[in-house]
């Protein structure tokens, strides 16, 4: 007489026709899952080929094809003249209950202790779905995909190009870090070379790893009042102690950053010199004089997220701090994804060679390198003016969507908010009525069709903020009407 469980072995294993897993593999791997589970003890015998065929509605050859894969892989034994047994090698499992291996879930809770990161837990992103007021990203929608394709099925093609498809450099692509160096130097005044570059996945893999070098042990590191939540995690986790200072309209006070050097020692100083997240107040020349005339008089380092720099609507952009950096203090990070799109994650770190150099042997056990051939590509992009050619026709686009949906605020939504037109970056700095709650607002619109993801608090110090940031970018003329139209009707109500 068959075992309970043999019996319910076709209600265990779930046979899916429509999925490319053929069906002797979900078999073999279904008997897996139940040894494991002690289902199926050590020593218990297998229905024959013919039985099991006949309990799954498969062809025998199909059982014969799973045993014998189990057979290999040393889960059964076949006895000659007497069948086909779970191997008594295997250690003995206690059993589930039938009903607890038959619900086929996934499991939800560890049965081990693990540490939890409370002072990271924030909302994680996914992909937005409908109409979405976002931060500040560009529109994936005008990506140039097909030069990125061309390039990389060209690099792919050629035969000696194969070597490229095995490990690399975990410094990244050489071509890539020696056409960035011409191209930050051409752009952005920088006396850079190739070993002054490290290619990583986006300026935020580079915060992590410029931070984990320069904290350990509650070193200080300082920030703006407002700040990038991102970096203000980032430098928490590797051990450092945050302080702020004020921003203002010529942004981060060096006054207060003096004063406070003069009390502690400051370790780095983190700035988004170009436009300030989230205020996109551009840093003053004065103030980056100054702050450099700090860092190499009390030796911290300035952590320079030159985010957007490539987005400047006015005037020629300030060139950033690390063109004027004559004593190795700036640690320079930027990223490629903002002008192309964001899934292609390829960024920059630049710094001094010995601080480059720590940094490789870091990056080395966290992800042995990038994606070899997408930064060949992007280098020839760059090479090949792709690169050049599309920053202006994005720049373009995202200056009149700046221009339209400014218009919009001020006609539609001056009653409720106030801002600046901003000089450059991919999103406006939106102050709302004192009275109003952005928490509110953002529900109220949630249930009207748009989407305002969570944007937490910009201000560290957790006072008084009713700020937050418009992405404009991403949105077409028709999108922002939409967006500015729900807004509208919300804020009236409430």
């Amino acid at each position: 007489m068959s075992s309970p469980a043999m019996v319910a072995l076709p209600h265990l294993i779930n046979i899916d026709r429509d999925t490319e897993l053929p069906v002797y593999l979900q078999i073999s791997n279904g008997l897996i899952q139940q040894i494991k589970a002690g289902v199926l003890r050590p020593g218990s015998r297998l229905p024959g080929t013919r039985a099991m065929a006949q309990s799954f509605a498969v062809h025998r050859k199909t059982v014969v094809a799973a045993y014998e894969e189990l057979f290999s892989q040393g889960w059964i034994d076949v006895r000659p003249s007497q069948g086909t047994f779970v191997s008594e090698s295997l250690p003995n499992v206690l059993p589930n209950k039938l009903s607890e291996v038959s619900e086929g879930r996934s499991i939800k809770h560890s049965g081990f202790t693990f540490y939890t990161k409370a002072h990271l837990k924030r909302v994680l992103p996914d992909i937005p779905q409908g109409l979405t007021l976002d931060e500040g990203i560009p529109d994936v929608r005008i990506a140039p995909v097909n030069d990125i394709i061309k390039h990389y099925r060209s690099f792919v093609a050629r035969s000696y190009n194969s070597r490229h498809l095995s490990y690399g450099s975990v410094y990244g692509d050489a071509l890539l870090r020696e056409t960035l160096a011409g191209f930050l130097q051409e752009t952005r005044g920088m006396a850079v070379e190739k070993d002054n570059i490290m290619i990583v996945r986006g300026s935020q893999m580079g915060t992590y790893l410029a931070s984990q070098l320069l904290f350990k042990n509650k070193e200080l590191a300082v920030v703006g009042e407002t700040n990038y939540i991102a970096a203000n995690l980032t430098m928490l986790e590797a051990g450092a102690k945050v302080k702020t200072v004020s921003v203002d309209h010529k942004g981060i006070s060096t006054s207060e950053l003096r004063k406070l050097c003069g009390q502690e020692k400051v370790t780095a100083v983190y700035v988004t010199s170009h436009h300030h997240h989230p205020t996109t107040v551009t840093l003053s020349v004065e103030r980056r004089i100054e702050l450099l005339q700090l860092a190499e008089e009390y030796g911290f380092a300035i952590l320079e997220d030159d985010y957007d720099y490539d987005f400047h609507y006015r005037n020629a952009p300030l060139l950033p701090l690390a063109s004027a950096d004559r004593s190795g203090q700036v640690i320079y990070m930027g990223a490629i994804c903002k002008i192309v799109a964001p899934a292609y994650r390829v960024g920059y770190l630049v710094a001094p060679k010995d601080f480059i150099d720590e940094v490789a042997h870091l990056r080395r056990i966290i992800d042995r390198q990038g994606d070899a051939i997408l930064e060949r590509s992007i280098a020839l992009m760059i090479r090949q003016g792709d690169y050049q050619r599309h920053t202006k026709k994005a720049l373009k686009i995202y200056r009149d969507r700046r221009d339209h949906f400014c218009q919009l605020l001020k006609t539609e939504l001056s009653e409720f908010v106030r801002f600046k037109v901003p000089e450059g970056g991919l999103a406006v700095w939106v102050e709302l009525r004192e009275d109003m709650s952005w928490i509110d607002i953002a529900e109220a619109c949630r249930q009207k069709g748009l989407n305002i993801p969570d944007y937490q608090t910009y201000n560290f110090n957790h006072t008084a903020n009713n700020g937050i940031r418009m992405g404009f970018a991403s949105i077409n003329f028709q999108e922002q009407t939409q967006i500015v139209s729900v807004l509208k009707e919300v804020m009236n109500h409430l």
